[in-house]
């Protein structure tokens, strides 16, 4: 039957890190026409950047349930064992590529015997400015390969084309948390430094940065000047930070008009007169919202920090520029070309028609053919198996003998465990892995 209101439409989204569970709720949510009841359920996958409860609430997308999982549990509640549930209607996976092909086997695999299954939906949570064939070849397989802009349409499409593989799957949409009320120009008071947790990567370069928005705030003292932060020590993102600012920052006298701030992007943009990032995400919801944006140019525009994705934007500059007044003015058809509806929120409305009527076209269907990666045991033999092993998967998708079990939640012995293992691995990345490769370089 079609989509509609009459019957409540079951998803499930499994994502990895924060950010990876806002873009997977907010598209679940997106995928349906408005008036569509839903019912939602959230899947953390376990592992190093499973988001923390003060994340989650940051994030602010709520769920009707929302648990931990391990990738057994996950596909062996999805493959119908041991539960009474109805069966969902469309899974979500908020992934890194490598989670997304061990769940798109997985899944296969536990799916192998039914008649019927869920429609697979995946995707990329912001720009795609580093290993495109990599993360994208890992995600081939599902139903509806999510590409946010045309731009990035048309380099999937091509990909996929290019190896041989079914393209038909890609479908243009737009990242799913844009918007918010225009931005009205007046004078740039507040100036936001959107951070980011792996870009740049060395402590110099980052405190680089963190001492030229010290500058800044130090030539502008009429203006607000916010480092607005992913997460707070020992939490981890979808990237690993290891040279957290909080921390350069603490060595350093901050100016009285300069911040550091945490919290929801979208409620810091609210005020933000003039953005300035290397490359984040935060950009585009920046310039879909009118606000001056500015990426900076002082390490260079290279493909390592990905602000070489916006070359051609009329956004790249300097801090030399910005402290002299420059405000950079964006490239109407650049922006146009990455789903950012900067001149009217019309083409944003209508962002995810395409992407409603495939899944609608799928729901109504009287059965879906089985899941079809592009990487098997015979594309990939010396590659696949090591990407399943990871999720404990054998090279079929079915499980490896000694498997973590997945028919009952950890008892208090083995969360206890469990945080101590994370801490010991977020320690290791922020304070120990520095100190060695600081050594070796003596």
């Amino acid at each position: 039957m079609p989509v509609s209101a009459k019957k409540t439409r079951r998803v499930v989204v499994l994502a990895d890190s924060d950010t990876r569970w806002k873009w997977g709720a907010l598209t679940a949510r997106r995928l349906f026409p408005e008036n569509t009841d839903i019912r939602l359920d959230g899947r953390l996958l376990r592992g190093r950047a499973t988001p923390t409860a003060r994340q989650l609430t940051e994030v602010g997308v709520p769920a009707d349930s929302l648990r931990e999982v391990t990738a057994a549990e996950f596909l062996r509640a999805l493959g119908g064992e041991g539960t009474d549930e109805e069966p969902y209607d469309v899974v979500v996976l908020a992934l890194v590529g490598g989670g997304v092909q061990a769940m798109l086997h997985g899944l296969a695999h536990a799916w192998r015997d039914r008649a019927r299954r869920p429609v697979v939906v995946t995707g990329y949570v912001g720009v795609v400015y580093e290993k495109l064939a990599d993360g994208l070849l890992l995600r081939h397989g599902a139903d509806l390969v999510l590409a946010n802009s045309l731009q990035d349409a048309e380099r999937f499409r091509a990909l996929y084309e290019g190896v041989g593989a079914d393209a038909s799957a890609v479908t243009e949409v737009a990242l799913p948390f844009l918007g918010g009320a225009p931005y009205g120009k007046k004078d740039p008071r507040t100036v936001v430094f959107a951070a980011q947790p792996s870009v740049p990567a060395t402590r110099a370069d980052r405190a680089y940065l963190l001492d030229r928005l010290i500058g800044h705030a130090r030539r502008h003292p009429g203006r607000e000047v916010l480092l607005k932060l992913r997460s707070r020590p020992g939490e981890h993102t979808t990237h690993i930070e290891e040279v957290p600012y909080q921390k350069l920052a603490q060595h350093r006298e901050l100016p009285a008009n300069l911040r550091l701030v945490y919290g929801n992007m979208g409620e810091v943009l609210d005020r933000t007169d003039l953005l300035v990032t290397v490359s984040s995400t935060a950009a585009l919801e920046s310039l879909h919202r009118r606000i001056p944006t500015a990426v900076l140019t002082d390490l260079g525009v290279r493909e390592a920090l990905g602000n070489h994705h916006f070359v051609g934007s009329g956004c790249l500059a300097s801090w030399d520029q910005l402290d002299a007044g420059h405000e950079p003015e964006p490239d109407a058809r650049w922006v146009a070309r990455q789903g950012v509806a900067a001149a009217g929120g019309a083409a944003y409305e209508t962002a995810f028609d395409e992407a409603r009527r495939r899944v609608g076209d799928l729901l109504a269907a009287d059965g879906l053919p089985p899941l079809r990666p592009y990487y098997t045991p015979v594309t990939a033999p010396g590659y696949l198996p090591g990407v399943l092993a990871r999720h404990h998967l054998a090279p079929d998708g079915g499980p490896l003998p000694g498997a973590p079990a997945a028919d009952k939640a950890p008892g208090p012995v083995r969360r206890a465990v469990r945080r101590a293992a994370l801490g010991a691995y977020r320690h290791g990345v922020q304070r120990v892995a520095p100190v060695i490769r600081r050594m070796g370089e003596l």
